[in-house]
């Protein structure tokens, strides 16, 4: 048996661009303050479409941030993906300087769901309106779900372990523990998270057949998990992107750890059976919970998938219980999506930069929108509940069918 400490993965840096802020620091201002941003659809083509509500991010201008180099092979996910980055690795205070002794050292691992629909649209139109000529030969690369993975790497220089990860929505979690494979695996740092953009008229039209998109054209009702008003959820662009690293490389560079990734793990219970989604969700949260040596009492707060779908609602809910056991009614329950709308893999990436930024500011976001909770869990409405967060974990679930789970720890004083 291996006598070899155990590589521990933390989290060093946070970048985020969603429809509530194109920095971490408006987007937890406004996940804070419980502001909803969610409002009508004004995306060009898409306005006799029947999806009438979504969280569009806006004064986002990649020209500034983003070469025109990469600008003209990428899509708007891969330009969301590219833009948190940057501000993951300025957060984290990593540089070139850094890494390039060894830029095997670095790794890049991303979740799509969607591609880039914006992207590949704009090609075939070109196709079959004007013909084969006018079609630009980066067609073949930006609507891929790769396609951030390999511009981040490419662009930044990083040659160490990369990946895609393609399993649902709950690829924006199972991706942080691919991350941690990485590292544990000898991997110094990865660049890790998801981002989407999936408001383009084609790509709207492929959700309009998810039975559980929610087509109501009132913002404030549009996305309310957990309610007996429930009527499917709201989807937006956007996403998170994080900084890992292995603890000692960290603590050697001098970096400030902000979260300790404790433990991950994953199930599947088949496309749209949310009433099996409570066992697949359940092992999903005891499986994590025992990678991490959690007790279910140690959990401080939950990141909720919050679907908007009651039997969806009703399984996560009994799935909280069945894990946490008596904590699992009592132990406060929030989901911050509702105010900006589900970003695909984005949305538990963006809940995971939440759920570090709750511990360090002692404060759980409330869930926007979401007044009379008709589920015994104690689900945070109306505004922040202060307390002492220590350990958080949070939840995804994909319309196809995956689970995953992530705890979450806050680093001690030794590695703060």
């Amino acid at each position: 048996m291996s006598t070899r400490k155990a590589r521990r993965t933390v989290v060093t840096g946070i970048g985020v661009v969603a429809p509530s802020g194109t920095t971490t620091e408006s987007f937890w201002k406004r996940t804070h303050e419980g502001m909803s941003v969610l409002d009508r659809v004004t995306r060009e083509g898409c306005e006799h479409l029947p999806l009438r509500v979504a969280g569009e991010v806006r004064g986002f201008d990649p020209v500034d941030l983003i070469e025109e180099r990469y600008l003209v092979q990428t899509d708007r996910f891969t330009h969301f993906a590219m833009a948190a980055a940057d501000l993951a690795l300025d957060d984290a205070r990593i540089g070139r300087a850094d890494y390039e002794g060894d830029p095997f050292a670095v790794g890049v691992v991303t979740a799509a769901g969607s591609g880039g629909g914006e992207f590949g649209q704009r090609e075939l139109q070109r196709l079959w309106g004007q013909g084969s000529n006018y079609v630009g030969p980066y067609q073949s690369i930006a609507w891929f779900y790769a396609a951030s993975t390999g511009q981040i790497s490419i662009r930044g220089g990083f040659k160490g372990p990369c990946a895609v990860v393609a399993s649902d929505e709950a690829g924006g979690l199972d991706a942080l523990a691919h991350a941690a494979r990485s590292i544990r695996g000898g991997t110094d740092a990865v660049v890790v998270g998801a981002a989407e953009a999936p408001l383009a008229p084609y790509s709207v039209v492929c959700q309009l057949g998810y039975e559980d998109l929610s087509v109501c054209d009132d913002p404030a009702r549009a996305y309310r998990p957990f309610t007996a008003d429930a009527c499917g959820f709201v989807p937006a662009e956007g996403g998170a992107m994080l900084v890992v690293e292995e603890e000692a490389a960290a603590n050697r560079r001098g970096a400030r750890v902000r979260a300790e990734l404790a433990g991950h793990s994953a199930t599947f219970t088949g496309a749209s059976r949310w009433e099996e989604s409570r066992e697949g969700l359940a092992r999903a949260i005891s499986g994590a919970l025992r990678e991490a040596g959690c007790a279910p009492e140690e959990i401080d707060v939950v990141f909720a998938d919050a679907l908007g779908v009651p039997s969806a609602d009703r399984a996560e809910a009994l799935a909280i219980a069945d894990a946490l056991g008596g904590h699992g009614k009592r132990v406060p329950v929030t989901a911050p999506k509702t105010g900006i709308g589900r970003a695909y893999c984005g949305a538990p990436m963006l809940d995971a930069a939440a759920a570090v930024l709750a511990m360090e500011n002692g404060l759980i976001p409330p869930t926007p929108n979401v007044v009379d909770v008709c589920h015994e869990i104690d689900v945070v409405t109306g505004r922040a509940r202060p307390a002492e967060l220590r350990t958080a974990l949070v939840l995804s679930r994909g319309l196809m069918g995956s689970n995953a789970a992530i705890v979450l720890r806050r680093p001690t004083a030794t590695h703060a």
